[in-house]
Order: C-alpha cells, then sequence, then structure tokens
C-alpha cells in the first residue's frame, strides 16, 4: 500500500494563466484577418463597391485603419 501515488499533488494549470495568452493569439488572429479583408477591399472597382453599397470614401477610411482596430 506504500506505493500509492498521491494525486492531490498533482499542478494543473490554472485557467487564469491560460486566458491571457489564449486572448494574444486571437487578437493577433483576428488583426491578421481585418489586415486580410482590408487589402481585399483594397481591389474592389467602383462597381463593387457600389454593389456593397460602399463609396470610395468609405473604402479609404477603413484602409487608413490600423490592423489593430
Amino acid at each position: 500500500m506504500n506505493d500509492l501515488q498521491d494525486v492531490s499533488a498533482v499542478v494543473i494549470p490554472s485557467a487564469a494563466h491560460q486566458k491571457p495568452l489564449r486572448r494574444l493569439f486571437q487578437g493577433l488572429w483576428q488583426g491578421l484577418e481585418r489586415a486580410r479583408t482590408r487589402r481585399l477591399l483594397a481591389q474592389l472597382d467602383a462597381r463593387d463597391l457600389a454593389d456593397l453599397g460602399l463609396s470610395h470614401a468609405d473604402r479609404l477610411n477603413e484602409m487608413t485603419k490600423p490592423f489593430w482596430r
């Protein structure tokens, strides 16, 4: 019976330590996705913008934003 392992001493990483890292990666992923969609928006011509209901000024306004916004 002395060969039993004390499982109460097992350290499990807390969720509090995982959440900041997860938020960092999610924020980075979202920023990269916004940058990608803005690059695609930059390639649209006037007809495509009209189909989306956007003006040239709307496109310029969106393209000047940094990737984190």
